[in-house]
């Protein structure tokens, strides 16, 4: 029977399964303008996935949706996306075919797009993944269309003017119909006839060329596309048509001359006592002359430089004096020689600051830029220079290592390196060098001082060492609790490539009796343990603060742990000291409960209507008065609960039977026995009466024959 009860199950299960993974649609396809693309038709495979395609002109294009569910009468439900918008619900035509329109969002923007159908009637969780789709219920049937826009793209340009000079930068604005499904590098092409780069900017897209050859020059712009096109041979493609564009170059209306130097700094001495500069040789230079430099060709424009000519050289260039104004960049534009306002010649090259650290921020790993530059032996960290024309800055760490990373941040304003401090530094400080010259910035180091989880700290009450996160919920221990002995692995604090630093602890600790009382209340400051011989810092974190050895408990203690009462209970809290950390640290609490098993006392009750029965007697005797029982009593505790009695006990002792009842009715039978007895009592917490039930036996001392009783009684607790 049993085994045709597994059978039954595993082909449910089984039967589960494949109607599971059956497919909710029988065919589907999406409508867009005049063209139908069908779903097992219009395939392509991408990644090992077989994705519908379509092509599209817009990026919120509308499409007719189609489908056939494989089950008549009962469509399957679309799910929302943040990819396209159902405007309405599916319709039937009346031949099992329903029809919707979909609304796209951001076709060209949008990774991935997938139809998700569940079937009818599926309830959805509210929460949702991280694409915003909301997730589906393990056992739902799904069945998910992906989905592959595809787009032609088009480049144009109108040149109406085909003349190009060297040197001159010219700017061609080029027409698209979809822009964002152009790829921009803004990154110029090197070493080409015509050198050109393509970028966004006012909202289209522009092309800058700068022509380094004469003669008539085809310039051809290679782009790739966002989304894909399928070519003549039916491959998907990224490449777009390539744009052809015809120059004549010309030679530069304005000879161009080189200087020696392609930067300069702008400084007091670069103001008042200039610096020497080569130039080529204009042919047309005076020498002894003072010519102005502009970065404008029409007069009026500001004094960037003067050069005054001193010199011929013999490799055809001139010796002058530079003296510098103003601050310019190459990528700024041309600078102007000019004799008085006439432009003669022109060049280019950098004026700018020496470089110069203004601030010096770090960034630790998961954390924020801070201007807080301490840093521990070992890490690694961001470290972010900010001032002025640090490309021109050789910037090094003086006791620190560089690390190549992929940081794109590098610019005249800011610089980020990747930093690690070696494990073996003796160094407080780290200094940023440019070059031989040391700056006033740096990093301070500083030893590790982070809270580490409190597994190192063992607790031993006299079963041998334990960690104390593993003392979760109260502990019962049976036995007297000679000490409580805390001990400390610092070998476990510190990792070759994980540091913690010395660990600083608190411990308060209260003692409570068998009610709740508190009985004795202790709090341990400033508990220091530092890192074990196997810390690769050891040498630098030992101190006098540091604990050497064990720390006892009872050292402290005004009740000592050997003279608690049964149901006492040591309440420890272990935690970091939030004072010494810049974050939150760790607490455990450990609970002690001295347990005990079997309660010992004196007890004095009041059974009343027993019945009992002789030795030697046939018949009980009828019920009896108010008896007096005092015994002593063994009570027993429930295994797993804290100081909770089981509902039975036992004792031995003396019963005085009828001791209250008064009458002078010669048949009450009064008498005095030793008995044996056993009650069961209702556990009630603070309850002052009770009314236990007894059985038990004995011995009469006056009649001198043994006896068996049983019956009810009165207790009362005080």
């Amino acid at each position: 029977m049993q085994k045709n009860g597994w059978l039954l199950a595993l082909f449910l299960l089984l039967s589960g399964v494949a109607h599971a993974q059956a497919p909710l649609l029988r065919s589907l396809s999406l409508t867009l303008d005049t063209t139908q693309y069908r779903l097992g038709e219009q395939m392509i495979p991408v990644a090992g996935e077989e994705r519908l395609y379509f092509y599209y002109h817009q990026d919120d294009q509308a499409a007719e949706l189609r489908l056939t569910p494989t089950q008549p009468g009962r469509p399957p439900r679309l799910l929302p996306s943040a990819d396209y918008v159902l405007q309405d619900t599916l319709v039937a035509d009346g031949k099992g075919e329903y029809r919707g329109t979909l609304r796209f969002r951001n076709l060209t923007g949008a990774p991935f797009v997938r139809l998700t159908f569940v079937q009818a009637g599926a309830s959805l969780r509210a929460a949702a993944d991280s694409a915003g789709r909301p997730n589906l219920r393990a056992t739902m049937r799904q069945q998910v269309v992906s989905l592959l826009p595809l787009t032609r793209t088009t480049l144009d340009a109108r040149v109406l003017d085909n003349e190009l000079f060297i040197g001159e930068e010219r700017v061609i604005e080029v027409n698209t119909n979809n822009i964002a499904n152009v790829r921009v590098s803004n990154e110029w092409t090197k070493g080409q006839d015509i050198d050109y780069r393509l970028a966004r900017e006012q909202g289209g897209l522009r092309l800058h060329v700068v022509p380094n050859a004469l003669g008539v020059h085809t310039l051809t712009l290679k782009t790739l596309a966002e989304r894909p096109y399928l070519d003549a041979a039916g491959h998907l493609s990224y490449q777009l048509p390539p744009l052809r564009l015809d120059f004549a170059v010309k030679a530069s209306r304005l000879r161009f001359l080189t200087a020696e130097r392609k930067d300069v700094n702008y400084d007091e001495e670069g103001r008042t006592r200039g610096i020497e500069f080569v130039l080529d040789d204009g042919h047309s230079f005076e020498l002894r002359r003072t010519y102005r430099l502009e970065a404008q060709q029409e007069a009026g424009g500001a004094l960037v430089a003067e050069l005054y000519t001193r010199s011929y050289l013999s490799n055809d260039r001139v010796l002058c004096q530079l003296r510098v104004y103003n601050t310019h960049r190459q990528a700024d534009g041309y600078l102007y020689i000019k004799d008085g306002d006439l432009a003669k010649f022109i060049t280019n090259f950098d004026i700018t600051p020496r470089p110069r650290i203004a601030a010096v921020s770090v960034l630790h790993r998961g954390g924020d830029w801070s201007p807080n530059t301490t840093i521990n032996p070992g890490e690694t960290v961001d470290v972010r220079l900010e001032g002025e024309s640090l490309l021109k800055g050789r910037y090094h760490f003086d006791g620190g290592t560089i690390i190549p990373s992929d940081s794109s941040t590098r610019s005249e304003k800011a610089l980020i390196y990747r930093v690690q401090v070696p494990l073996s530094s003796v160094r407080r400080r780290i200094t940023v060098f440019d070059g031989s010259t040391a700056t006033s910035f740096g990093l301070s180091v500083k030893e590790a001082q982070r809270p580490h989880p409190l597994n190192f700290v063992q607790v031993n009450y006299g079963d041998g060492p334990h960690p104390v996160t593993q003392l979760n919920g109260p502990v019962l221990y049976d036995k007297t609790i000679p000490d409580l002995v805390f001990s400390f692995n610092a070998n476990a604090i510190d990792e070759a490539g994980n540091l913690y630093g010395r660990q600083y602890l608190t411990l308060d600790i209260r003692t409570v009796d068998d009610k709740g009382n508190l009985i004795d209340q202790r709090t341990v400051d400033q508990l220091v343990v530092c890192p074990g011989e196997s810390s690769p810092r050891y040498a630098y974190y030992q101190g006098s603060d540091c604990q050497v050895g064990n720390f006892s408990l009872n050292s402290i203690l005004g009740r000592k742990t050997y003279d608690l009462d049964a149901w006492y209970r040591i309440i420890i809290t272990v935690r970091n000291d939030a004072r010494q950390y810049s974050t939150k640290g760790y607490s455990q609490q450990v609970e002690l409960v001295l347990r005990r098993h079997v309660n010992f006392d004196i007890s004095v009750s009041f059974p009343a209507g027993l019945l009992t029965k002789y030795a030697g007697e046939s018949t009980y005797n009828s019920f009896g008065g108010i008896s007096l029982a005092t015994l002593a009593q063994l009570s027993f505790y429930a295994p797993d609960r804290i100081n909770r009695l089981r509902p039975y006990r036992i004792g031995a002792g003396f019963v005085a039977l009828n001791a209250f009842n008064l009458t002078n009715n010669s048949d009450v039978q009064r008498d005095l026995g030793i008995v044996i007895l056993g009650s069961v009592v209702p556990v009630r917490t603070g309850a002052r009466l009770t009314f236990p039930l007894y059985i038990g036996g004995g011995y009469l001392l006056t009649k001198g024959q043994p006896f068996l009783l049983f019956g009810p009684g009165i207790g009362v607790t005080l």
